[in-house]
């Protein structure tokens, strides 16, 4: 697309060493997986989960979000901003002001024979209707988010299945971040779109950590990883391998936890 590879990951700067933790998770027991997990994300952290595909980090995450079962009632504990909550449920979730960005945009992250506006407003759904939805601060709303997020389409009639691999994509993004999250979990956020539109989905994160928020990146991409980590943790079989920072982060050490 006529751009340096240098320009596809922008500069995310580093929390400061002491800044609030915006989410810990301590001694979780997931089904069939010896070892309970513990790891913790800064406020304005870029945390990424790395490992091969089956290593357990889809697994993980939703269990954290109430979206599986852990081992037990009372395995493990989550802290969301200092305070421990439980998360029995993406609802739950999503009122403490957590989302999940699903790796599968066409199974389960969007109606895709339904209009954009109705997948925008889905996960907001509360912010549009009491009893009757609101239909004309549901497309003021979708339009503003179009031009945020850059979403490219026919027109608005046309339904989510309609869309580019990339434009659905950012339609998944603009409906998360429309429930307006402090942390967000977003799992294999460019898998099969093109070149020029991963460079603006890390864009969009970027300024997403920039207005304070707080980011878990799941990706079997290791560029991916290493270029917008602030820390990158390693699972292998299930269980946590290895946690880097600095210049740990790069491939080798990576392949080798």
């Amino acid at each position: 697309v006529g751009r340096e590879l240098t320009s596809l990951f922008p500069e995310i700067p580093l929390p400061a060493d002491d800044v609030q933790q915006a989410l810990a998770v301590e001694q979780l027991a997931l089904p069939g997986v010896a070892a309970p997990i513990s790891f913790s994300l800064k406020k304005g952290e870029v945390l990424g989960f790395s490992g091969l595909v089956g290593s357990g980090r889809t697994a993980l995450l939703e269990t954290v979000v109430g979206l599986r079962k852990p081992a037990s009632l009372n395995a493990g504990k989550i802290t969301l901003n200092g305070r421990q909550v439980k998360l029995n449920h993406p609802s739950e979730s999503r009122e403490l002001g957590i989302a999940y960005l699903t790796k599968d945009r066409k199974g389960s992250g969007l109606l895709l024979d339904k209009d954009l506006s109705m997948n925008f407003s889905l996960f907001a759904l509360r912010k549009f209707s009491s009893f009757l939805l609101d239909t004309k601060k549901e497309q003021q709303a979708f339009s503003d988010a179009v031009d945020t997020f850059d979403i490219r389409m026919k027109d608005n009639k046309v339904t989510a299945g309609k869309l580019s691999g990339g434009n659905q994509q950012k339609l998944l993004l603009a409906k998360v971040m429309e429930a307006e999250p402090a942390v967000i979990i977003i799992d294999e956020p460019t898998r099969g779109i093109d070149i020029g539109t991963k460079s603006q989905i890390y864009h969009f994160i970027a300024e997403l950590v920039a207005s304070g928020h707080s980011i878990i990146l799941i990706s079997s991409d290791i560029t991916e990883i290493i270029g917008m980590s602030h820390r990158v943790v390693v699972m292998y079989r299930g269980e946590i391998s290895g946690v880097l920072q600095g210049r740990e982060i790069e491939e080798e050490e990576i392949m080798h936890y």
